[in-house]
């Protein structure tokens, strides 16, 4: 007599044999068309789950449910390879691990939404799937907002939609590929982020990868890379970032970190009056003082939005440990000519400004003649010493070629902007609209 313990197990056996062989095999055509995801294709060991229908990823294993993957290879070779993707593209994006206080549903549908648009932009036989005409009409709705499709993004589109449960549920059904259950895990903080930095890593080098190895398809792998590209951009805080431009200098004030308060004592019990050591009464500091704005007043960028960017960098400067006792700050407005010049010299002048804050120009957009003016008032003694220029635009315009002889950042919106030109001396500086404050 057969045992029937015995026969489930080698069933169980066989099935897990056949579960890894699908799962390898999607891996290994995968690497076919994507060569730069050799590293990150290899990134998963595999494992057969029978506790519920699905399929799931922690970040380093793939669990599926064998009747599950069997019939998902059985319909289509191609729902295995797409469901793989689906998977390694939330672990290279970080999704596992940025879901923070937001809602964890709309965060799950802003999730699959990056990760399909981004499958539904290969054009290759391996995965490649007609899109429904409702996944049609929401890539529609978001890129009407956004040039790249970040979860982030995506999820602050859905947060404005007001989508009603029954709408939510048919989106969310629309794009489900696999389990997020395993993302909200308890887990060692160290192991969590020894996780994120893996995947972190095997990002930036596969950006590299792909613009070495460039795509046969220009289209295919094109909204990849701008993720890609959106993601491994490094993330400035901008109160630590306007730090860069700040001078060391003396001023006059006492300086506590100087003052040792037990040889003072000793002298005072001493010598009566007569202290062996008091504090020095200048104090070394990092200030802002010659410093200037530059506003782009072209049509394509909003007037909300700079008055916000000039509050939020206000803010900044306004605080006491960034001013000296007087400064000099050009507010320049500039679209194809020099629109306005507002010299900042008190924080009392910069309310002023900003209470009556009003754009002009609203022309075309040439950085060049912005760069001119500066160097102009470099040469008539304007500035002691110029140390930085921040110019707030959305880049869509005309670079100059030479480096100024001083630090230069060009602050773009998150989503608002082009970079493509943007000189090789130059910074780069992406706010997102929690920078700025932007309900």
């Amino acid at each position: 007599m057969v045992d029937p313990v015995k026969e489930r197990q080698l069933q169980e056996l066989e099935e897990v044999k056949v579960g890894h062989s699908i799962l390898m095999n999607a891996r290994n055509e995968l690497y076919l068309n994507f060569r730069y995801l050799d590293v990150a294709l290899s990134s998963f060991v595999f494992e057969a789950d029978r506790t519920g229908k699905r399929l799931a990823t922690d970040g380093y294993v793939i669990y599926y449910q064998p009747d599950l993957l069997f019939a998902m290879y059985k319909s289509s070779r191609i729902l295995i390879n797409r469901a793989y993707l689906h998977m390694l593209f939330h672990c290279l994006f970080c999704h596992l691990s940025e879901m923070g206080s937001r809602e964890k549903v709309l965060w799950d549908i802003a999730s699959d939404i990056a990760i399909e648009s981004i499958l539904d932009s290969f054009y290759v036989k391996s995965v490649y799937r007609h899109q429904s005409p409702y996944r049609r009409e929401v890539y529609g709705k978001i890129a009407a907002k956004r040039k790249v499709f970040t979860a982030e993004g995506i999820y602050k589109d859905l947060k404005e939609m007001d989508l009603t449960p029954e709408q939510i549920s048919i989106m969310a059904a629309e794009f489900y590929v696999d389990s997020h259950e395993l993302w909200d895990q308890e887990e060692y903080p160290r192991v969590r982020m020894e996780r994120q930095n893996q995947w972190q890593e095997m990002r930036e080098k596969m950006e590299t990868e792909m613009e070495s190895f460039g795509e046969e398809d220009a289209k295919s792998g094109k909204n990849l890379l701008e993720q890609v590209k959106a993601e491994n951009r490094e993330r400035y805080d901008y109160k630590s970032f306007l730090k860069k431009f700040a001078v060391l200098r003396e001023e006059a004030e006492i300086d506590p970190d100087s003052f040792d308060p037990i040889f003072y004592t000793y002298g005072m019990t001493l010598y009566k009056r007569m202290p062996l050591i008091e504090p020095l009464e200048t104090r070394e500091v990092f200030k802002i003082e010659d410093f200037v704005i530059v506003i782009d007043t072209s049509m394509s960028v909003s007037g909300d939005l700079v008055r916000r960017f000039l509050e939020e960098t206000y803010g900044v400067l306004g605080e006491s440990e960034s001013y000296f006792r007087k400064v000099n700050i050009h507010i320049i407005q500039c679209d194809e000519a020099i629109q306005s010049d507002v010299t900042i010299t008190s924080k009392k002048e910069m309310e002023d400004y900003m209470e009556h804050f009003t754009l002009s120009g609203f022309g075309g957009t040439d950085f060049r003649p912005a760069f001119e003016y500066v160097n102009g008032m470099i040469n008539r003694g304007v500035f002691k010493k110029l140390r930085g220029l921040l110019y707030f635009t959305d880049g869509k315009g005309i670079y100059p070629v030479t480096m100024p002889p001083y630090d230069t950042a060009f602050v773009f919106m998150e989503d608002q902007y082009e970079d493509i030109s943007v000189p090789s001396w130059a910074m780069k500086v992406i706010l997102t609209e929690e920078d700025l404050n932007v309900s």
